[in-house]
């Protein structure tokens, strides 16, 4: 597996939600079996390219998410499930962290709501009261909010795809059994910042400084309309507090286009102002 490098900045411990030090193999998001008969596409990258926008198209979707890393010997997966309103930019996922060696889950699910230019996270632990959330600004860390949160904004995970420069379209196949269209390929971060929509813009141009290397291998399988069923993205970044890097596979799965999405964004007076607890 390819892997690329990126050095953490120290605000971006604020939103770590257990990321640190930790992946998987394969997600099991979904299984594919072969489809055949099919012609592949003229034009792979052109493909890869309309994704982000055929999904506003579609206005919103229910989804799956998995970060599966690996560190030192250690392996862990992080599952988030929710709704995204891609028109409107906005996204509700219920993430789960792994358990601790115990068996015990480390804490309860964690809500986040994704937002332009913005993270926001109840039951966050670390000193957090239980009823507050806590707001990251996603242009302030290293990764663009790619990897931090625990969940790869499924919009940014699409519009990363903008900057695809090598594609290759592998087959046809299916997706939770919808038949789709696989591409691979590699994808230059700051490319895609230099023609993301103005939302996102931000935080992937964070990414593109943060990282070490600009390119960032995907697959990415898209059905007849032209919409992300389901993309996979690899990173690697250094840990500060190990030698180790960490590797890690952040997969997106997109189904149920048209699902009600209500998300609503906390109030002022809703959000943490004190301190995160070290190292949480």
């Amino acid at each position: 597996m390819v892997v690329r490098q990126y050095r953490r900045s120290p605000g971006a411990v604020v939103a770590a939600v257990a990321v640190t030090g930790l992946l998987a193999g394969t997600t099991g998001c979904t299984g594919t079996g072969v489809v055949t008969g099919q012609l592949p596409p003229a034009d792979p990258v052109d493909a890869v390219h309309r994704a982000a926008a055929r999904l506003v198209g579609a206005g919103t979707a229910k989804a799956r998410t998995a970060m599966d890393m690996a560190t030192g010997g250690t392996r862990v997966t992080i599952r988030g499930e929710g709704v995204y309103d891609f028109a409107r930019r906005l996204g509700r996922l219920r993430v789960v962290l792994p358990q601790d060696p115990t068996g015990s889950p480390r804490q309860r699910p964690i809500t986040e709501l994704l937002a332009p230019g913005a993270l926001y996270m109840k039951n966050r632990g670390a000193g957090v009261p239980a009823d507050k959330w806590v707001r990251v600004d996603t242009a302030s860390v290293s990764d663009g909010n790619l990897v931090t949160g625990g969940v790869t904004d499924p919009f940014a995970a699409a519009e990363l795809l903008r900057g695809a420069r090598a594609v290759r379209y592998v087959g046809q196949t299916r997706v939770a059994g919808t038949p789709v269209q696989h591409y691979r390929g590699t994808a230059d971060l700051a490319r895609a910042a230099a023609v993301a929509s103005r939302e996102t813009r931000s935080a992937l141009a964070a990414a593109a400084k943060g990282f070490s290397t600009r390119e960032v291998p995907f697959d990415v399988y898209l059905d007849e309309q032209g919409r992300v069923r389901k993309v996979r993205h690899q990173f690697s970044f250094v840990n500060e507090r190990h030698a180790d890097a960490v590797a890690v596979a952040s997969t997106t799965l997109l189904f149920g286009f048209g699902a009600p999405v209500d998300v609503r964004l906390p109030d002022a007076g809703d959000i943490y102002a004190g301190k995160i607890a070290e190292g949480a």
